[in-house]
């Protein structure tokens, strides 16, 4: 599955290959037109029923989990239910980010082919999760728009030596990359939603709460109104049910699962564009196909299915957005042979994959002596 960037992959006499191998940085020998031409036409068909039968099944799930841990876990036996709550926690928060992704496909226009009906279950779903639907829709647009470009991209761009903060250099060992990624699993999202934390520079304070803020321009503003009205609503339906149920009662039955769906979000993205074999460009050097190209397709084992694909199938979702997700995954082998060493797959196990990188990838530099000082690679020595 897939060929240069890999780890992991079996060889013919079932020995594992742990080399990386960057991945190549020239200018394609294909165009977007070719690989969209080797993909079947009705992976690009979106189906209606098809898709609301994916929110339809992620919510009755969703549901049956909160029934019986709203229902029987008060009458388990100590200290069983200090173990089963655990269990919730973890399992709706899987759901639940199966939830998310739903909501980014309309974001992204793949869930049906009206762009109302999109916009409508989209902000449904994320204003649930506390996510101001419009509001990270532009951003994830542009992202798509810049992807693996130092100057423009929205999320997750790497900085040269240069611009580190003077105190990474302390937070480069095992204890400090243990807090680091503690501080980034559980408040990396909504620190990036309210202060960019990992995002884009801009010339100003940017947040996706602020319609006058620099994300956006003026005729944009009024979906940024509309977004946090989305998030008001559900912060004041949380404040009624904390007021009738306490507080704990929220936190056990709807704060945990959110915080699990939180900490998967920011992994799923942070690995989907963070690999030692991975470039990025700036200005004088990026296009959109390779900064498309310039992501990590990854494996996730059953959770691939629970989060609709968007995992291992990420590099066909940036090359070609509003497909469906499940589609995504017969587009993925079609396009393979065609991508060649432009396709990028890691089947490192996730836990492992995420302390490799927090290790490896600090900052971007060009190579020492290469002539291109165009592409960035990163580095792991401060």
């Amino acid at each position: 599955m897939g060929a240069g960037g890999r780890m992991s992959s079996p060889k013919k006499n079932g020995e594992q290959k742990n080399t990386l191998q960057r991945v190549p940085h020239t200018k394609p020998p294909f165009t977007l037109s070719q690989i969209k031409k080797a993909i079947p036409p009705h992976c690009f068909q979106r189906s209606l029923i098809r898709s609301f039968s994916y929110v339809v099944y992620d919510l009755s799930l969703a549901f049956l989990f909160y029934y019986i841990a709203t229902s029987y876990f008060q009458i388990l036996p100590y200290p069983l239910s200090y173990f089963a709550w655990p269990i919730y926690w973890a399992f709706q928060g899987c759901i639940l980010t199966g939830v998310w992704v739903i909501a980014h496909e309309c974001g992204h226009h793949a869930f049906s082919d009206y762009q109302w009906l999109d916009d409508t279950v989209g902000l449904i779903l994320h204003s649930a999760l506390m996510v101001p639907y419009f509001s990270w829709k532009i951003s994830h647009r542009r992202h798509h728009s810049n992807t693996g470009s130092l100057d423009r991209d929205e999320v997750f761009v790497p900085k040269p030596k240069s611009k580190m903060k003077w105190y990474s250099k302390y937070l480069n060992n095992p204890p400090g990359r243990a807090l680091t990624l503690l501080v980034t699993l559980t408040l990396g999202w909504p620190l990036y939603l309210a202060f960019n934390v990992s995002g884009r520079p801009y010339d100003r304070f940017a947040c996706h709460y602020d319609p006058y803020g620099p994300i956006y321009s003026d005729r944009e503003r009024l979906q940024i109104f509309i977004s946090d009205t989305g998030i008001f609503a559900t912060t004041f339906v949380l404040y009624r049910v904390a007021i009738a149920k306490g507080l704990a009662w929220l936190v056990c039955v709807y704060g945990m699962p959110l915080l699990v769906v939180n900490g998967f979000l920011v992994t799923i993205t942070y690995l989907q564009h963070t690999h030692p074999a991975l470039p990025h460009y700036d200005s004088s050097e990026w296009d959109w196909l390779r900064g498309a190209l310039s992501t990590m397709d990854r494996d996730y084992g059953v959770l691939n299915k629970v989060f609709h694909n968007i995992t291992d199938t990420h590099v066909a979702h940036h090359l070609f957005s509003t497909m469906p997700h499940y589609h995504a995954m017969e587009a993925t082998k079609a396009i393979k042979p065609i991508l060649g060493e432009y396709y990028q797959f890691d089947g490192t196990p996730i836990y492992k994959a995420m302390w490799r990188e927090a290790k490896q990838c600090i900052y971007v530099e060009p190579d020492e002596g290469a002539s291109n000082k165009g592409v960035f690679w990163y580095q792991n020595k401060l």
